[in-house]
């Protein structure tokens, strides 16, 4: 019999060191990383593998301990307006799909279902927080800016999260590791 809680805890601490370490492997080009949001693929995997307390957990503390200790994303309004994106993407994600998957619909649906609902979701938050963030410092942040920054740069990291999140969950799965 294994303990289900330290396997949570040792699973949402693996996803949380691939949200640090990925990163760097678009780092070196800054537009690309904006493009793959690479911290936003552990915080939606772990939410979904592990749950949405975790999830949102991981959503909070990912974008503020990478500012800190590698200064990307900046502090301030990067990784505060990322924490409030995140912890939504956690939140959201795992709880759907929690959910969802109490009543008929199929895994794969529920699991497509919850993505694009905390995807949605999450980038309102984010344009809200940083409507707010941008405001405290005297700047606007317009429809315009939301658009592009949530949709229109973020297009190829949102089809990559919805070809990968669902391929990677499919296997965790497989290998008998879910909630």
């Amino acid at each position: 019999m294994r303990n289900e809680k330290t396997q949570k805890i040792v699973l949402a601490s693996l996803f949380y060191s691939i949200g640090l370490v990925l990163p760097f492997i678009t780092g070196q080009i800054p537009e690309i990383g904006k493009m793959l949001l690479p911290m936003h693929i552990p915080v939606l995997i772990c939410s979904l593998v592990v749950g949405w307390k975790y999830g949102l957990a991981i959503g909070l503390l990912l974008p503020i301990t990478r500012s800190l200790l590698f200064h990307f994303p900046t502090l301030y309004p990067n990784a505060v307006g990322m924490t409030f994106e995140l912890a939504a993407y956690g939140f959201f994600a795992g709880f759907i799909y929690e959910r969802l998957l109490q009543t008929r619909l199929n895994r794969f649906a529920a699991l497509i279902v919850s993505l694009l609902a905390a995807m949605i979701v999450g980038r309102i938050v984010w344009g809200a927080a940083s409507l707010v963030l941008y405001g405290l410092r005297g700047e606007a942040f317009t429809l315009g800016l939301f658009i592009g920054g949530a949709f229109i740069n973020a297009m190829p990291g949102i089809i990559a999260q919805l070809v990968l999140i669902p391929a990677i969950v499919a296997a965790l799965e497989k290998a008998d590791i879910k909630i």
